[in-house]
């Protein structure tokens, strides 16, 4: 019954936190913020792939409240929307996380016709991006005026997409086509044969030859090195299994899900926030990584239900309780909704943790994350019995 009562009370918290922060923020889309003293985000002149995370939570708190200038604040952002649909170089994977979580939330709300369509453009353009040769979506673009890097864009998948493709189940589920529906799945196989090691860590990136889909092999882009364990791109892993498994009902995605959290449960600290790479040498900087902490505590949550509901109690309530530690990591140190300035719920994230030490940018490897934000907030809802939300 405490863990009941501290979680209904972040869940508070954060909506509190939202509606005062609705006017500060305004119509713009938040980035990356401060990890203090001011704790105010930057936002990107134009687009960037956060653009729908800040929406997301709006579309939460509405849910909980209905509070109908979260819902008008939400709808701000539809015409952004439709110039990243109407701008082909801004189309890349991230499709899922900037119309799953705005125009499908619309639609799942309030039935929101015009929300329906900017969404099913958007899983059109996500399905277009598929490489039928390799079985991959191809994740980045690049410009024509750099041929060795449109080379290697063409041909990388990342770790990421795994939260993307909700958008696409979401469409067959509305329409019945099955492209969208093969697409996802042939996806997330890809990524579990070539993203997935043998012993549960993972690739944050994993190239392909474009033109023969032959596999090249992994990288890192914001991990330690190649070989390590970037957590924040193993918590999409965890979410994403989790998901697929919640969604499809095949249970081989949960016990996938399952073993890449193991890998976690395994290696991270006591305190249960996530060091920003799991296989990070001892002697180098420990910075945490609360966004991975709070995508991974939401995907456990999920992971946790599916196999409650699938008769696997012991197994479930397992990791239905390490889900409500990381949460109390998270509240108890990093937890920014007793600050009534704060624009963020969660400091202490990190984000090219390698680039800010090599240029001497300490404010580019840890401070708030928008992402990081939103997936608290799932995970409190998670914690507190929700299981309604955006992704399919």
């Amino acid at each position: 019954m405490t863990e009941v009562l501290a979680v209904k009370t972040i869940k508070a918290d954060i909506v509190e936190s939202i509606q005062r922060n609705v006017s500060r923020i305004g119509t713009r889309n938040p980035m990356v913020g401060d990890d203090g003293p001011d704790f105010e985000y930057l936002y990107p002149e134009d687009y960037f792939w956060t653009d729908s995370f800040w929406t997301g939570q709006l579309w939460l708190a509405y849910g909980l409240t209905g509070d109908e200038s979260l819902k008008n604040s939400a709808r701000t952002r539809n015409a952004h929307l439709e110039t990243i649909l109407n701008t082909p170089l801004w189309i890349d994977h991230d499709l899922g996380f900037l119309f799953s979580l705005s125009v499908v939330a619309d639609y799942k709300l309030t039935g929101c016709e015009k929300a329906k369509s900017l969404g099913l453009r958007a899983a059109d353009a996500l399905r277009n991006r598929f490489n039928y040769c390799g079985n991959y979506i191809q994740a980045w673009n690049a410009s024509s005026d750099d041929p060795e890097k449109m080379s290697m864009a063409m041909g990388k998948i990342i770790i990421d997409c795994m939260q993307n493709l909700g958008l696409m189940l979401w469409a067959y589920k509305e329409t019945g086509i099955e492209s969208y529906r093969e697409v996802a799945l042939a996806q997330a196989e890809t990524s579990a044969q070539y993203l997935v090691r043998e012993d549960y860590s993972t690739y944050h990136t994993f190239d392909f030859d474009p033109k023969t889909g032959k596999p090249v092999g992994g990288k890192t882009h914001q991990g330690f090195a190649d070989e390590s364990c970037w957590s924040r791109g193993h918590s999409w892993a965890v979410h994403g299994f989790a998901k697929l498994a919640e969604t499809t009902g095949d249970m081989k995605y949960a016990e996938l899900s399952a073993k890449l959290a193991d890998y976690v449960i395994e290696n991270i600290t006591p305190d249960g926030v996530p060091v920003w790479d799991y296989r990070l040498p001892l002697d180098e900087v420990q910075y945490k990584d609360t966004s991975a902490g709070a995508v991974t505590a939401a995907g456990l949550f999920i992971l946790a239900n599916v196999l409650i509901k699938a008769g696997q109690v012991s197994r479930g309530t397992r990791y239905h309780d390490f889900a409500l530690k990381m949460l109390k990591g998270l509240r108890d140190e990093y937890d920014l909704t007793g600050m009534s300035d704060a624009q963020g719920l969660l400091r202490g994230a990190a984000q090219f943790v390698k680039e800010g030490q090599r240029e001497n940018k300490p404010h580019l490897i840890q401070g708030m994350l928008p992402y990081g934000d939103y997936y608290y907030f799932e995970a409190v809802l998670l914690a507190c019995g929700h299981t309604d939300f955006f992704w399919e």
